[in-house]
């Protein structure tokens, strides 16, 4: 690890930032995929399901009387 970082301090300040917007990029492709893999666990989950039914429930209600 120690190599590759001297190497990079040695390089000029344009490829560092090229490298520095690589590896974030990289990294937040990483974390979006992780977050919507989780979330489709979440909301794939029966208990998920049951709760979001309720929690629309007064929407519901609503577009009913709107309808009316």
């Amino acid at each position: 690890m120690k190599k590759i970082i001297h190497r990079l301090r040695r390089q000029p300040e344009e490829v560092r930032r090229h490298i520095l917007h690589i590896a974030i990029f990289a990294v937040a492709v990483i974390m979006i995929l992780l977050w919507v893999y989780s979330l489709g666990k979440s909301l794939s989950n029966p208990d998920t399901q049951v709760k979001m039914q309720q929690d629309l429930q007064p929407f519901n209600t609503l577009k009913d009387n709107l309808v009316k």
